[in-house]
């Protein structure tokens, strides 16, 4: 981390030492207009937008502050010469996206304590500066001025006291995250720094445009389709959207509504979510009528794909562009995330109008989208991390896994086995490496339309584990280290191949990160009669059950990851990369370049990270006009 925090000067191998610009913008806001109520790209392009005023610190000198209109601010950046420097916020999205958008400004690097704080303390501790400076002692967040809500620079103009108090503020709230800065870098893995700064620029500097006319076809197409489904309900929308009064309909249909009992309140309420089993089968319910008012149910109380095209039609109305909103380390494995109000982590591929978000989502002219999957990784990752040498060599000699799985389930040979049986087996591939019991596998197939019997679920889970066995030891090795963090025992063990270490609460990842589970301890309850010990941790749910096989999903998932953001930075050197989803990286690349660009991208996905010597990595292509028709 010795790359900043100096006056710039050569070093050796032609590396430079960037001065680091630490800033803090406070704009206007007020009940309506605030990013609690607005994404930040709404919020930074709307007419309302002001900037009241900025603080900055260069390096270790003392932070300055300064007040004006857009001309004042923009004449005060000026000598700080940011497009040279490495510039730090705490949520930079929000900063660095106000010196891109309103005055041009491209910082040489972007910094994140937020981001840092995720990734070192984990998704499940408090992230906001005043909780931060309260852990690490490094001082105390101000309380904001009085009445900034509402209060223009104008308003502000008329009592100098406030404004000045403004600026004391917003200097201390610079101090604050260069001081966790200073704590959060040691040790910080520079890799994962170049992974935060290539993150917020997907934001800060879009590269994708959005068609409103597919968009706007789109949204009718969604209207049109609800307001169908509702009449043929021949039911009110507002009894379709009450749980008593659709329990009633239901009733009148001769159907006893389905109930479930609330993790939260411990009560029984009705089970009407779209996840609920026994309403999932109302759906294929033998009587019509049923089958259509549930439907009609769903349809009414889903609002998400109305809202969401709405959204980026308002994007691109605004700008045209489509600033790519991620959370770095958003998900407990360290994964990316979705942010801002826009997930693009779960655009629909499937369904009626499928992929039509992702075929409005495009390349500027002259170029084209390519979207390169990494095939199998978490299976791959998984047989590789267990030492499951026969599954390892199947994919290094890019034989049919799932072929192979299926002729040991049904003992035929692999030529004999049919498309059905071939399906079974990649679910299982996929699906049974983390423990799941044959009761969990049954019922998983069943929502995939295929139905089995008790025995026959027994059967396959039994034929998995044992053609896997190591993968099952795995499991035992990573259970018994979660005992051993429960204990206090300070000592490191690895598990599996070696490349995973316990670490104090937690796994430690190649990426220099740690899968943390805090709190870790063994909870005792009573079920049916009987006391049952489990191992829970601390997370923004509260307690969560954790054991050997799910902290081997978790492991997994991690050490993918950490292979997915290698990959996306060695791309990075050569192309744009502009989003990240899951096991995918998808790049823009003129249309020229697409022949040379498609067979590097694919040379670096299958390019095995030296500390996975022996990890076989393979992936699939698919280039286009729009991202949905890359898939």
């Amino acid at each position: 981390m010795s790359e900043f925090g100096c006056h710039a000067k050569p070093v050796p191998h032609g590396r430079c030492i960037l001065d680091l610009v630490t800033l803090d913008f406070e704009t206007y806001y007020d009940d309506k207009y605030s990013l609690s109520k607005m994404t930040t790209e709404e919020y930074i392009n709307d007419d309302r937008f002001e900037a009241i005023g900025v603080a900055v610190k260069v390096n270790d000198n003392a932070s300055v502050w300064c007040t004006g209109n857009f001309a004042e601010l923009e004449e005060f950046l000026i000598p700080f010469n940011l497009q040279n420097c490495a510039v730090l916020a705490h949520n930079c999205m929000f900063d660095a996206a106000i010196l891109n958008w309103i005055y041009g400004i491209k910082p040489k690097r972007l910094l994140d304590t937020m981001y840092m704080s995720r990734a070192i303390r984990g998704v499940h501790a408090k992230h906001g500066l005043a909780a931060l400076a309260e852990e690490f002692g490094v001082g105390v967040k101000g309380k904001e001025v009085v009445k900034a809500k509402g209060v223009s620079r104008e308003d502000f103009l008329r009592n100098r006291a406030s404004l000045s108090q403004y600026g004391e503020y917003c200097k201390n709230d610079v101090e604050l995250t260069r001081k966790i800065f200073d704590i959060f870098r040691q040790g910080f893995p520079m890799s994962e720094i170049k992974l935060i700064d290539l993150t917020l620029r997907m934001f800060t500097e879009p590269t994708l445009r959005l068609n409103t006319l597919l968009l706007d076809d789109h949204l009718t197409n969604t209207i049109k389709r609800k307001e169908k489904l509702l009449a043929d309900s021949k039911y009110e929308k507002e009894v379709l959207m009450s749980n008593p009064k659709f329990a009633e309909v239901l009733k009148e249909l001769g159907v006893e509504p389905p109930t479930k009992i609330s993790p939260r309140t411990g009560k029984e309420t009705f089970a009407f979510a779209k996840a609920d089993k026994d309403f999932q089968a109302l759906q294929e319910h033998e009587d019509l009528k049923v089958q259509t008012v549930v439907t009609a149910r769903l349809g009414v109380k889903s609002t998400l794909e109305e809202t969401r095209t709405k959204r980026l039609i308002g994007i691109a109305e605004r700008v045209g562009m489509l600033p790519i909103p991620l959370r770095y380390c958003a998900a407990h494995t360290t994964r990316w995330g979705g942010s801002d109000k826009i997930n693009l982590q779960n655009l629909p591929s499937r369904g009626v109008d499928a992929n039509m978000l992702k075929k409005a989502i495009v390349a500027p002219a002259g170029y084209s989208v390519i979207n390169t999957d990494s095939s199998q990784i978490e299976a791959r990752t998984l047989a590789w991390l267990s030492r499951q040498d026969n599954l390892v060599r199947a994919f290094r000699e890019k034989e049919d896994v799932y072929k192979i799985m299926a002729s040991r389930i049904y003992r035929k040979k692999i030529d004999k086995i049919t498309k059905g049986e071939r399906f079974i087996g990649k679910s299982v591939i996929l699906g049974c490496g983390y423990g799941m019991g044959a009761k969990k596998f049954r019922l998983f197939m069943e929502v995939q339309g295929v139905k089995l019997t008790s025995n026959e679920a027994e059967a396959i889970i039994e034929t998995y584990r044992d053609f896997n066995e190591k993968i099952v030891n795995f499991w035992g090795q990573v259970n018994s280290a979660l005992y051993r963090m429960i204990s206090n025992d300070t000592k490191t063990y690895v598990v599996g191949n070696g490349l995973i270490e316990s670490k104090g609460s937690g796994f430690a990842l190649p990426s220099g990160l740690v899968i943390q589970y805090p709190d870790l301890k063994v909870k005792t309850e009573e079920k049916d009669g009987e006391k049952k010990n489990s191992m829970v941790y601390t997370s923004r749910i509260g307690d969560t059950y954790i054991y050997g096989a799910k902290a081997v999903e978790n492991i997994t998932q991690g050490v993918a990851r950490c292979i997915i953001g290698e990959q996306m930075l060695q791309i990075a050197k050569k192309y744009r990369v502009v989003l990240t989803v899951h096991d995918s990286v998808i790049c823009v690349v003129r249309n020229d370049e697409v022949p040379a660009a498609l067979n590097y991208i694919e040379s670096c996905m299958r390019c095995t990270p030296k500390w996975a010597e022996g990890l076989p990595l393979d992936c699939e292509s698919g280039v286009g006009r729009s991202y949905g028709e890359c898939e």
